[in-house]
């Protein structure tokens, strides 16, 4: 059995692999950058190892530092984790030249499906369903649109080495291929450094499903169900469950046996995902085509724990100790369903801008023992994170701060538990998703499992806004804003004692929430608009949370003090709300609105970032959809269109700049 065990990896992988090697007895070792001194994942190790400046390239990219750390703390095994080196032939065959086990397939695995263009050539050759396409290399712009027109529009332009929704374009027609082809090129080759892209048929009405597969070094693969990905915004998933709503036991059987065919004929061992693609309007359950193999960890690893019982990190370290798998594919057992919602720093209320800085507040739902390997019983909340209050979400890695899993015997009950879970989850400090992620969980078309990689943007066209509230709700929160009113009231009444006793703040209020306003008058619970809201509110002044408890349910709500009101998060929404005694209600109808400030003439950046190109100077005039400027966040490119036309008088900023939310790229005449 491996001693000692390295993590190649930051933030929450690096945290969940150490927890199962804690567990087995073995010891860890954290790498980190400049950036993670501090992270939670390098004081959870027995050792640590600094490797350099912030960016990737200089520290969780240097491969070569990261084989001295293991040696120089005679670590006998890496775990890569998902993302940086995971997935590199050269990282996994230099961990082999020195004598260090690496916690994942073999290298020759590992080149065989690392490049699209080859990955489908060896799945086409082992009997697996393959999306038709050009696997070929394209030698340019005009290349690439007679390749599409020979497809058939829609088609997808993918880089060769590409992942995680990176160096990705979907192309209608041949302005979007003159367009996109080279955009994808520089995402591959700045992501990957490598710019080859393949063009194939993009399947409409589309699921986005796949299989976990897991062998070991003795020739033993199995497949462990499958998990349902098909919620992604710009490619990347946001939620995932296991098993999926459309899968069949039959389609599930041919989906697990091509994913193994495919395995095997690579030599494949340890754990590894085939991702398909499955058209949503095919009943026969053949209407699957294979995508990529991923050669490593998922992030969504977690649903297929939850369902199965087994711990996946475990089973690698086994697997990478030379131990055989201890159970057949007929041991494997599908129980309840699972959900996992990945919680990004990204603020969709802003159209999903990215956001950085400090968590200011970071109290996640009690999720009590994490349970990796637990089957059964009546639901459990599991919280998969690498942060901690007070510490930096920045520009450098992943949006992600945490992953909420929940299971249940059935999928309403894992989505409800998602919806209670998440309005317990306090996050300050930083643009989060959560709201949407709630929002998601309650949707109707999510509920029915009638799913899309196009269901974000076929349900939210005009962006999210917050789930919206139904009367019921809206009488509970205003009795929880009028009792944040009143008890507010009576600690200023009483804070300095100079009033005397037995002051008695205002029963009735009026509360102005979502436009309208509401006569409240608290009791028991309250009367609001002459219908009774029955339950108790917990809170006091200070708190960031509150409860209000009817019977056996309860509502959480997160609670803002605002200027001049509060800020009411729960259930998918945030909801601004003012509180006045009935008299200054009354006054406060004559108060002059302020009206914010004309930016209309501005192009102003949507997200902290850099400033790649300028593609207008001074005196420019430009038409509506004409290109103005790239940004570059994430890793991601993207061009800053004029909504309409007009003439440049400014440009502030210049290319190779750090810019942050907000700032001033160029001003209109």
């Amino acid at each position: 059995m491996i001693r000692k065990i390295l993590v190649a990896n930051r933030g929450e992988i690096a945290c969940r692999v150490f927890r199962t090697a804690k567990r087995m007895g073995i010891a860890t070792v954290a790498i980190y950058s400049d950036a993670d001194a501090r992270a939670p994942h390098v004081l959870m190790a027995d050792e640590a190892v600094r490797l350099g400046p912030a960016p990737a390239a200089e520290s969780y990219l240097k491969a070569d530092l990261i084989l001295a750390a293991a040696k120089a703390t005679g670590a006998d095994a890496i775990h890569p984790g998902y993302g940086f080196l995971s997935e590199r032939e050269s990282f996994a065959t230099a961990c082999a030249d020195a004598g260090i086990a690496f916690v994942g397939p073999p290298p020759a695995a590992i080149a065989a499906m690392g490049d699209k263009i080859e990955s489908k050539k060896l799945a086409k050759a082992a009997g697996v369903n393959v999306v038709p396409g050009f696997v070929g290399v394209i030698d340019d712009t005009e290349h690439a649109v007679r390749i599409a027109s020979e497809i058939g529009y829609p088609v997808m332009m993918k880089a060769s080495a590409g992942g995680g929704g990176k160096g990705m374009r979907l192309a209608y027609s041949e302005k979007d291929v003159r367009e996109g082809f080279e955009a994808t090129k520089r995402e591959g080759l700045a992501s990957f450094g490598d710019d080859r892209v393949f063009i194939e048929k993009f399947i409409e009405s589309p699921r986005h499903i796949e299989i976990q597969v897991l062998g070991d070094q003795h020739g033993n693969i199995v497949y462990l169900g499958e998990r349902e990905c098909s919620i992604q915004r710009r490619h990347q998933k946001i939620v995932e469950e296991a098993p999926s709503p459309f899968v069949s036991p039959e389609m599930r059987r041919k989906m697990g046996e091509q994913a193994v065919a495919l395995s095997r004929a690579v030599g494949y061992y340890s754990a590894g995902t085939v991702e398909l693609i499955v058209s949503g309007a095919d009943k026969t359950g053949d209407g699957f085509y294979f995508l990529e193999m991923n050669t490593r960890l998922q992030v969504e690893h977690p649903v297929t724990e939850a369902i199965t019982g087994l711990d996946l990190v475990e089973q690698m370290i086994r697997v990478a100790s030379g131990e055989k798998l201890a159970f057949t594919q007929d041991d494997v057992k599908l129980t309840g369903w699972a959900i996992e919602n990945r919680v990004y720093a990204e603020d969709p209320y802003r159209g999903f801008l990215p956001s950085t800085g400090r968590l200011v507040r970071y109290a996640p739902p009690a999720a009590g023992d994490t349970p990796y390997g637990k089957v059964g019983g009546d639901g459990y909340v599991r919280i998969d994170d690498g942060v901690r209050e007070g510490g930096e979400v920045s520009m450098f890695y992943d949006p992600m701060i945490a992953k909420l899993i929940t299971w249940g015997n059935t999928r309403d009950e894992a989505a409800d538990l998602q919806v209670a879970a998440l309005d317990r989850f306090e996050l300050d400090g930083l643009g989060n998703n959560i709201d949407f992620l709630s929002a998601l969980m309650q949707h109707p078309r999510f509920r029915s499992g009638e799913l899309t990689t196009g269901f974000i943007a076929e349900e939210y066209p005009e962006g999210f806004t917050g789930a919206p509230a139904d009367a019921t709700l809206t009488r509970q929160l205003s009795v929880v804003a009028a009792t944040l009113a009143s008890r507010q009231a009576q600690r200023a009444a009483t804070i300095s004692g100079q009033l005397g006793e037995g002051i008695d703040t205002a029963r009735d209020w009026v509360v102005r929430i979502g436009g309208a306003e509401h006569a409240v008058t608290l009791g028991d619970g309250g009367i609001v608009d002459g219908e009774a809201v029955r339950g108790s509110v917990e809170w006091q002044p200070g708190r960031a949370m509150a409860t209000l408890h009817d019977g056996a349910s309860s509502l959480a709500v997160r609670v803002v003090r605002t200027r001049g009101g509060w800020s009411l998060t729960t259930r998918g929404a945030a909801h601004k709300v003012q509180v006045y005694s009935a008299r200054v209600a009354e006054l406060a109808r004559y108060m002059i609105e302020k009206v914010p400030p004309d930016m209309s003439r501005f192009l102003l950046c949507p997200m902290p970032g850099l400033l790649t190109r300028i593609e207008v100077e001074a005196g420019d005039r430009v038409e509506a959809g004409q290109p103005l400027a790239v940004v570059e966040a994430m890793k991601m490119e993207n061009i800053l269109r004029a909504e309409k036309a007009g003439t440049i008088k400014a440009v502030n900023v210049a290319a190779g700049e750090s810019l942050a939310v907000d700032a001033a790229i160029l001003e209109f005449e």
